[in-house]
């Protein structure tokens, strides 16, 4: 199968590209720079030149293919909801090119702010003031000759050259002289990590049917575990504050230092046969290569 992928170059999307690869698939990345052309050709890519902001370079890349996976995103949390708006108008994008093909279009959302009482599922949906909706942007298609999936990642989707969350604490840590939790620090992030979270990707484009599926290796690792992790790695405190210094110590990151979504993969596993194999939060956090400036 040839493969149109978004974000082809980035911390999932480059992993979905090897995986790809591997079992015999042609991929067609995108990407918007001469690096990752020379990234892209490296991996054993076709190139394609475009970006998100440019529908008609995204059309051109799906007309290409046999299938789209979409992990592509500016993370500018200062432009999150002009972010969240340009996904929307490339998922369109692709999903117009695709109408009427039965071909799979595999997006990519999250879990951290599922709707949820106890276990998260994937059958709980989004909350619905969130700037971002990559899902109902998708699923919209598949009324009109699409064949869509969603794949969530966890909070932290983490491995060696990791630049999302872990780090981002890291980052604040160092900064701020102790390694933080919330109170308690109770609260759970699920977790995944990035080689474990490319294959389903690829799972969910071969699939026969399009489906909501959980990118999640860890049901639910504790915060005050994370910051214990990180402040015996950078030899700082471990201290607990309150909800009320949160906002003031993480700044914007406050909400997701917060948030306490445990979540299950069990039906994506069965649907799938998806697997994880590889190493945990903890274990992988506990590693020089995090904390090497």
């Amino acid at each position: 199968m040839r493969v149109f992928v978004t974000g082809a170059t980035g911390w999932v999307g480059s992993a979905v590209v090897q995986d790809l690869i591997a079992h015999g698939h042609e991929v067609l990345g995108m990407t918007r720079s001469d690096a990752g052309a020379t990234a892209l050709e490296a991996a054993g890519a076709r190139v394609h030149h475009g970006t998100l902001e440019d529908p008609d370079s995204l059309r051109r890349g799906a007309a290409r293919a046999d299938g789209v996976i979409h992990t592509a995103f500016s993370h500018d949390f200062s432009k999150f909801a002009e972010s969240a708006q340009v996904e929307k108008q490339a998922i369109a994008a692709l999903g117009a090119e695709l109408e009427g093909s039965n071909r799979p279009l595999v997006v990519t959302s999250g879990v951290a702010l599922l709707q949820h009482n106890g276990l998260a599922t994937e059958d709980d949906v989004p909350a619905g003031n969130f700037p971002r909706n990559p899902e109902d942007a998708a699923k919209a298609w598949a009324s009109r000759g699409v064949r869509p999936s969603i794949i969530r990642l966890a909070p932290t989707t983490h491995g060696h050259g990791d630049h999302g969350f872990v780090p981002i604490l890291i980052a604040l840590a160092r900064e701020k002289g102790v390694a933080a939790y919330v109170g308690e620090g109770a609260n759970r992030w699920p977790a995944v990590h990035r080689l474990d979270a490319a294959p389903l990707y690829r799972l969910a484009l071969e699939h026969e049917v399009g489906g909501i599926y959980h990118a999640i290796a860890e049901e639910g690792v504790s915060f005050k575990a994370i910051a214990e992790v990180i402040g015996r790695r950078l030899n700082i405190p471990v201290v607990s504050i309150s909800p009320e210094e949160a906002a003031e110590h993480f700044g914007w990151f406050h909400m997701f230092a917060g948030i306490d979504v445990p979540t299950s993969s069990a039906k994506t596993r069965a649907a799938l046969g998806w697997t994880p194999t590889h190493p945990k939060l903890l274990a992988d956090l506990d590693h020089p290569a995090y904390f090497t400036v």
